[in-house]
């Protein structure tokens, strides 16, 4: 009976439902790099390679017979996922740097241009209230 009670407490607090719909979100970001891979960066270097499209590149172990089919490495395909990795990886580490800097901005309770939490205001206010404090005690038992 835990499982099931930890799976409700996991889908009703909203991780199921961020995950899902970033799921979504990225297979849907995937499929837009993969067009503009293929149909916008992919055909300006094929004419500066005379033509050559980079995704009908192999090496061939073994030619096609009329008993068996051929055999080859399609590296220009791999070619062509790697720079859609490369574009995809640098996008979202371009997003989660943004959302670290508005992050970091919001958890400085001396940054007045975006609102701070009410618990980071909360420790904020104890941690001033404890430094007041020790610097009272240090000074009183420096009179003594």
């Amino acid at each position: 009976m835990g499982f099931l009670k930890e799976f409700k407490n996991f889908a009703i607090k909203g991780n199921m439902i961020d995950m899902a719909v970033g799921i979504v979100i990225g297979t849907a970001f995937n499929n837009v790099v993969s067009t503009i891979v293929k149909k916008v960066v992919m055909p300006p270097l094929s004419l500066l390679t005379e033509g050559v499209k980079l995704s009908d590149k192999e090496f061939v172990l073994r030619e096609a017979s009329e008993a068996s089919d051929e055999v080859a490495i399609g590296y220009g395909e791999l070619m062509e996922v790697l720079i859609d990795f490369l574009i995809i990886s640098f996008t979202i580490f371009v997003i989660i740097k943004f959302i670290n800097r508005f992050k970091t901005k919001s958890e400085n309770p001396k940054d007045k241009t975006v609102e701070t939490p009410k618990n980071i205001e909360l420790l904020s206010n104890i941690e001033k209230l404890l430094e007041e404090q020790n610097s009272y005690i240090k000074n009183k038992g420096a009179k003594d």
